[in-house]
């Protein structure tokens, strides 16, 4: 399987190959590259209806530059990162999951800012900060902020020195589940008004509390999944991945609680 950038010769066969409206992972396999690979280039250039060859090609030699100029010189090295990270590998997962974060739905701007708040290890970062990281303008930071506030997807906070600093928190997805629950609890008691004013029986106030009805049961489950995810992820904090135990070999051999595999219930990442 080839490694290394795509050429432009691949960018035109994914545009042809999204014009005759094949799947990713056909044109993937056609290119013998990954899947992630041709996902992550449609979705970070305009999408499978907008993308264009030419115009991806010069994007990716940009983005390549402006990588090159922001890298401070160090006698020819990288900076060091955290932990003996490969510099190179955490900036390729960052796309990954942005373009992931993007094919969910959510906009180019708050996937790419959520992502760098994620991947960093404080979880917290200021509005300049995020700036500077992603090479965008402050006002575009800001946008997708507001987006990420609205979804309690981040929350901000003051440091010492005053300043506004943006934060992701580890029980960040149950915060946005409950969100969302209650969004859908909203919804459907607008649904049931609308029964009310089309007349129940009619044809549109049936199908309006139809789908009353589903969404009702739809966030009441998402409310009690998150809660119970939440309490059993809390009772039962994981051991640091380079850390083992001396009797972890035995355990992994006795039946667990739940079956002969072993599994019990999930641990916190």
């Amino acid at each position: 399987m080839p490694g290394g950038r795509l050429t432009q010769t691949e960018r035109q066969q994914i545009a042809l190959g999204l014009a005759d409206g094949l799947a990713y992972a056909e044109i993937a396999r056609r290119l013998d590259r990954p899947t992630s690979t041709v996902t992550r280039e449609v979705m970070r250039n305009g999408g499978p209806n907008a993308y264009r060859a030419d115009l991806a090609h010069r994007a990716t030699e940009h983005r390549a530059h402006r990588r090159r100029r922001a890298t401070p010189s160090q006698g020819g090295q990288a900076p060091a990162q955290a932990h003996g990270r490969d510099e190179e590998a955490v900036r390729e997962y960052e796309e990954t999951f942005t373009t992931v974060l993007m094919a969910s739905g959510m906009p180019k701007m708050t996937a790419r800012v959520w992502a760098c708040l994620t991947l960093t290890d404080s979880g917290s970062l200021t509005a300049s900060e995020l700036a500077r990281r992603l090479g965008v303008s402050p006002a575009s930071v800001s946008k997708a902020i507001a987006f990420l506030e609205g979804q309690d997807m981040i929350r901000r906070e003051r440091d010492e020195g005053r300043r506004e600093r943006y934060v992701v928190d580890n029980d960040v997805w149950y915060q946005s589940m409950m969100a969302s629950a209650r969004s859908t609890a909203h919804l459907v008691e607008t649904a049931r008004q609308g029964v009310g004013v089309l007349g129940p029986r009619t044809p549109a106030a049936v199908r309006l509390e139809n789908i009353a009805r589903f969404l009702d049961f739809v966030s009441e489950s998402i409310a009690r999944a998150a809660e119970q995810a939440r309490e059993i992820l809390n009772s039962a904090p994981a051991a640091p991945p380079d850390v083992v135990g001396p009797s972890a070999p035995d355990a992994a051999e006795e039946p667990g609680p739940d079956g002969p595999e072993g599994i019990g219930p999930p641990a916190t990442a």
